[in-house]
């Protein structure tokens, strides 16, 4: 025996169906948006939290990397030589290739939290390459004056660590983050 099921739908029931579908269309359209926010949130934390996080890894590398067994690598960046380049500058691409695998692993695979920390790394090499070798060592002939504290600061605390030329008795082995004794410098200035 078939059993034979008719729907006969009234005009009302079409209209509630037709808001319904348009009220769940919108409830997933706000839905998107609000887990688009905060994901986005999320990963601009993640970007944020690796840029600031670089100022230790840089100044921990500075102080026992650079000044410590790559010394060779580093001297010439505080004993001027000849040249454009030096060997220093090698050290962007220590940098450099962390950020990239990053940016390759989170481009790749579904866990894309890499490619955020990637970005990160990125941000602060560009701070980096801007304050460091811009401002301070006017490697390009621009950002020669500023009058602003932070700036006076950093410029400060960079000459005092200048001022050593081996790799023993260093300090400031910052670049973003200034001693407040720099700060304290700066204020009449």
């Amino acid at each position: 025996m078939i059993y034979e099921v008719r729907f006969t739908i009234a005009p009302a029931m079409l209209l509630r169906l037709s808001f319904g579908a348009r009220e769940s269309q919108r409830r997933r359209r706000v839905d998107f948006q609000i887990w688009f926010f905060a994901f986005t949130m999320i990963y601009l934390l993640i970007t944020a939290i690796t840029f600031f996080a670089m100022e230790f890894v840089a100044w921990f590398t500075h102080k026992y990397v650079m000044h410590g067994f790559l010394w060779s690598w580093h001297r010439d960046h505080h004993i001027k030589e000849p040249g454009i380049l030096e060997k220093n500058d090698r050290f962007f691409l220590v940098f450099a290739v962390p950020s990239a695998t990053l940016f390759i692993i989170g481009a790749t695979t579904d866990y894309v939290m890499p490619w955020y920390i990637g970005l990160g790394i990125l941000l602060y090499g560009i701070a980096y390459f801007l304050v460091h070798e811009i401002f301070i060592h006017q490697r390009i002939k621009f950002f020669r004056n500023s009058k602003y504290r932070y700036f006076k600061a950093i410029r400060r605390a960079h000459k005092i660590h200048h001022k050593h030329i081996t790799k023993e008795d260093g300090e400031c082995f910052g670049m973003l983050v200034v001693p407040f004794k720099y700060w304290r410098e700066t204020k009449g200035k």
